[in-house]
């Protein structure tokens, strides 16, 4: 009786949130209570949902292309992504990440940070709540609002005035690279202060736009 009212409650607040925006994440939550029990009395969390009308074009895609060009295509996974970084641990290669959007928007909203095997089932479970309740531009539009951009900074809007003085409209393809290129680390990698490492990883981001064929790539 418990798991069946379990899986009827993770499914209804997936649903929920398909048409109500999130008013925090587990992330935030997270952040947040970190905060408070180091005493950091000058952090201060910022975050403001807006719809993915109201983004820049050249941001979905920017993400897309930096952290997962199956997206449009997928079902919430992609194995060969994931063979291809178990084939490469096997062969003595640090284990790298395979996670898709979906998965990373499920771990951003539900879950917590690090890794173990009770996380890492918990995160396919509501990724397939997600994929199954969900249309993939939802997926998108949550994702682009929850994912941290910086400390304390969350989601395209917040990460937009913080770092470019303008909204999530008017950011350009240069700048949503910027964005984009900042996820893999983005407490250390700034978007207003990008490293040569960065500023590689952006050229390679603006190359993989052009050659998806820009934002209508999204709109197949």
């Amino acid at each position: 009786m418990a798991t069946l009212a379990w899986f009827a409650l993770s499914w209804l607040c997936v649903l929920a949130l398909r048409f109500v925006a999130p008013a925090t994440s587990a992330f935030m939550v997270e952040r947040r209570l970190g905060a408070v029990r180091a005493h950091e009395s000058g952090f201060a969390l910022r975050y403001q949902f807006v719809p993915l009308a109201k983004m820049s074009v050249e941001l979905p895609i920017a993400l897309v292309a930096a952290e997962d060009q199956k997206f449009p295509v997928h079902h919430g996974f992609d194995v060969q992504a994931i063979e291809e970084a178990m084939d490469d641990a096997d062969d003595g290669a640090r284990l790298r990440g395979a996670s898709t959007i979906s998965q990373q928007t499920a771990k951003n909203l539900f879950l917590w940070g690090g890794r173990s095997f009770v996380r890492k089932g918990l995160e396919a479970y509501f990724t397939v709540l997600i994929e199954l309740t969900w249309p993939k531009t939802r997926i998108l539009e949550i994702y682009a609002n929850v994912a941290e951009f910086g400390d304390g900074i969350y989601g395209a809007e917040a990460a937009a005035r913080a770092y470019f003085g303008k909204s999530a409209a008017q950011l350009d393809a240069r700048e949503a690279a910027l964005l984009a290129a900042s996820l893999p680390n983005p407490r250390k990698l700034r978007a207003d202060q990008p490293s040569g490492y960065m500023l590689r990883r952006v050229d390679w981001i603006e190359r993989q736009v052009h050659q998806l064929g820009g934002p209508g790539y999204l709109a197949k």
